[in-house]
């Protein structure tokens, strides 16, 4: 794959303790994470998705870019991401964090 190249779905491209998708239905889908203290989501932007990440446990660092950013969720909060910003989420504390997340497609 060459360097701009999109892909559909980079799951099998880094690693997590555990990955459910709860639902998927056309232009939406919602995923549960589990990080460990050690795992990351790596830099990533999306054509024509909105993220929206939701703390169920533990604490989430997701880093953005364009602007620059940083945000600290602990569980009960929501953070959304735009399409075409990049992100990079991490596990924020030094326990297992569990993160949920709906995509919508454009």
């Amino acid at each position: 794959m060459s360097q701009g190249q999109s892909i559909r779905d980079a799951s099998h491209l880094y690693g997590v303790e555990r990955r459910v998708q709860h639902a998927a239905r056309h232009g939406f889908r919602i995923m549960e994470l589990q990080l460990s203290p050690t795992q990351k989501v790596p830099w990533h932007s999306h054509t024509n998705i909105t993220d929206t990440f939701y703390v169920l446990e533990g604490h989430m660092r997701l880093f953005l870019q364009d602007p620059k950013e940083e945000v600290n969720l602990k569980p009960g909060e929501i953070h959304v991401v735009g399409a075409a910003r990049p992100h990079l989420v991490t596990n924020g504390w030094h326990q297992i964090a569990h993160v949920s997340g709906s995509t919508r497609y454009r």
